[in-house]
């Protein structure tokens, strides 16, 4: 905002551009509304209060950590379809996540790493997702249907890739 008064305040911007921006002002304000939910979700305590109800039923299944890491790796993937952009995301969910982990006996660098990647690879999972999808769905260059498709596909594709060379490759470093 500081810097759109800027723009403004120069003549480098008059109002009449800002008004022809429709869907840059509607990404903006949905980004607001849904990054202050998700604060409000951790002020409120019900992200801790959720963690806490996951890692008990994680404990109640009697999984192996390698169970409660692969359940855990996948849900704090997927649950970014509540959040409006990667830093609401981690804001929120990163330490509580990290929590379930350690919880659930997954060591700990293994853990820590791997919710940071993860946190990498859903950036392009929706339009709403992180800030450089934002802008290829705003600027008109992909439709909405196709960011879900696309969104979708990449997700399972960077799963796959994931679950598969990177479990080996973090085996030979010794993170687990």
């Amino acid at each position: 905002m500081l810097g759109l008064s800027v723009l403004l305040l120069f003549g480098v911007l008059d109002w009449d551009d800002c008004l022809g921006e429709k869907q840059a002002w509607d990404t903006l304000a949905w980004f607001g509304v849904l990054v202050g939910m998700a604060t409000q979700l951790t002020a409120l305590g019900v992200i801790p209060w959720m963690s806490k109800c996951v890692a008990d039923f994680l404990k109640s299944l009697s999984l192996s950590w390698f169970g409660a890491f692969s359940i855990l790796q996948i849900s704090y993937f997927f649950i970014h379809y509540l959040f409006a952009s990667q830093t609401a995301h981690v804001g929120a969910l990163y330490s509580a996540f990290l929590g379930m982990h350690l919880a659930s006996k997954v060591p700990d660098l293994l853990a820590a790493l791997a919710l940071a990647y993860n946190t990498n690879l859903f950036g392009a999972l929706t339009h709403y997702s992180s800030g450089q999808a934002a802008v290829y769905y705003g600027a008109g260059y992909v439709d909405l249907r196709d960011v879900f498709k696309l969104g979708i596909a990449m997700a399972l594709i960077n799963i796959v890739i994931w679950a598969l060379v990177a479990a080996a490759w973090w085996k030979i470093f010794g993170l687990y």
